[in-house]
């Protein structure tokens, strides 16, 4: 499809004459001989070009230039006048213009221009196409799934990530919390910025502080040098607080004025340090909870629960097992050398059933074990763990294997169902659907 131009210029001549050449260079042309009308046709129909003059009665050009970044902001303007000054380019220019042409035109040097300028304007768009992309790639390429608990989590990161707002990220163990971290932060603006993850439950107790704030030389015993802390090698990126539910009392009033005020102190220091990092904290347990048993600061949950991602368990998702397998199966064959071209269908039938109780990192394990182990081209029942296959009852089912995905939703539904009592709303809470879902589930399966 042409590229549109729309000419404004109130001398009919000039104008139609203008359009007669624009039109034979290739260009679809539609002309305006005044600024109101101009508005109303490039309100019709978003032209990439817009030729406008900039003395006319009524309407002025720079008028007509703001309208039209207000109307259609992606469109390219150009001014056209025989009354030339450096106020009125620079007056132009900021008005969002990105050329100022001076009549008598050049005809010539016009359609070069005209050429250049939409040649910009496709960059920009596949620059913004590109962007979004791979933004895109990025938070799929991990966050596997696609039940309705994936695409919401999916959802939610593509809002957050251009911002900086701390993020808490609940669910059980394995569910992937740091998966979602990361992708956080590669869909930030900053993704080759310092992503430094802090593993809470694992850092010995008296170097909590040290290790967090950093300290001086003679700080304490062994501090032969100044060490910059996590927050200071996080600078301008993320600091990823795993199980923060682990972090001492003590230290959670330090952690609080750090986010608070973005500075900390050195251990051994009385210098505050300016800090700039994004937090992004995780737990696998109930931090309301914490709270009432005097575990945890309220005002630090408020702090860092700016937004609350929740991820659900794999056993609540079993929609996504499959996709879950290709993804992994493919990384494992990858990294082990190992031909496997996919699961057959009995042994997908009881990792669809499996209980799950630590999540993808559990499915991950038994598949890169089932991996080293096997010896054919697909994983068969003899290729996954006795103790997996000897706790799963599969129902009898065809070899169909949309049938079988079906067949383990209905069950699946049932059990939850079960579990909240018969209480639909909460089943559909727990199974992360909205309640017209679910009675639409419910319908088809006959529950």
């Amino acid at each position: 499809m042409s590229d549109l131009l729309l000419l404004i210029d109130d001398e009919d001549l000039f104008r139609e004459d203008l359009a007669s050449l624009l039109r034979q260079e290739g260009f679809a042309c539609r002309t305006a001989s005044s600024g109101e009308e101009g508005l109303r046709v490039a309100e019709e129909e978003i032209p990439d070009i817009v030729l406008c003059d900039l003395i006319m009665p009524g309407m002025g050009g720079l008028d007509v230039v703001d309208g039209l970044a207000k109307l259609c902001p992606e469109t390219c303007v150009m001014v056209l006048t025989a009354y030339g000054s450096m106020e009125t380019a620079v007056e132009a220019f900021r008005k969002g213009a990105v050329d100022y042409i001076l009549k008598p035109v050049v005809q010539q040097d016009l359609v070069l221009k005209v050429r250049r300028c939409l040649e910009h304007r496709r960059l920009r768009q596949e620059v913004r196409y590109l962007r979004r992309h791979l933004s895109e790639v990025s938070v799929g390429t991990n966050l596997v799934g696609k039940s309705p608990a994936m695409i919401a989590a999916r959802s939610t990161i593509q809002k957050i990530a251009s911002a900086e707002s701390t993020v808490l990220i609940t669910g059980e163990s394995g569910t992937g919390k740091e998966v979602v971290a990361r992708a956080i932060h590669e869909s930030g603006p900053g993704p080759e910025r310092p992503f430094v993850a802090v593993n809470c439950a694992a850092l010995p107790r008296d170097l909590f502080e040290s290790e967090l704030f950093g300290h001086v030389r003679g700080a304490y015993t062994g501090a032969h040098r100044d060490k910059a802390g996590f927050f200071e090698v996080a600078e301008g990126g993320t600091l990823f607080l795993d199980e923060i539910s682990e972090l001492p009392l003590d230290l959670q009033p330090k952690l609080l004025r750090a986010i608070e005020l973005q500075e900390i102190t050195r251990v051994g220091s009385t210098r505050p340090i300016s800090i700039h990092a994004r937090i992004i904290a995780t737990t696998n347990r109930d931090l309301k909870k914490e709270i009432t048993e005097g575990r945890f600061r309220e005002d630090l949950y408020y702090r860092i629960r700016v937004v609350e991602l929740t991820l659900s368990p794999l056993r609540e998702r079993r929609e996504d097992i499959p996709l879950l397998v290709e993804h992994l199966l493919n990384r494992h064959h990858s990294r082990l050398k190992r031909l496997v071209l996919g699961v057959d269908h009995e042994a997908m039938r009881v990792l669809m059933a499996a209980p799950w109780p630590g999540n993808v990192r559990e499915l991950d394990n038994v598949l890169e074990r089932s991996v080293l182990l096997s010896e054919g081209e697909f994983l068969t029942l003899s290729d996954l763990p006795p103790e997996l296959t000897g706790t799963v009852t599969c129902p009898s089912l065809s070899d169909d294997f949309r049938a079988a995905v079906r067949a383990y939703e209905r069950e699946h539904i049932r059990q939850v169902l079960a579990a909240s009592g018969g209480n639909r709303e909460e089943a559909a809470r727990r199974l992360g659907v909205n309640a017209s879902t679910l009675y639409r589930r419910l319908k088809e399966f006959g529950l």
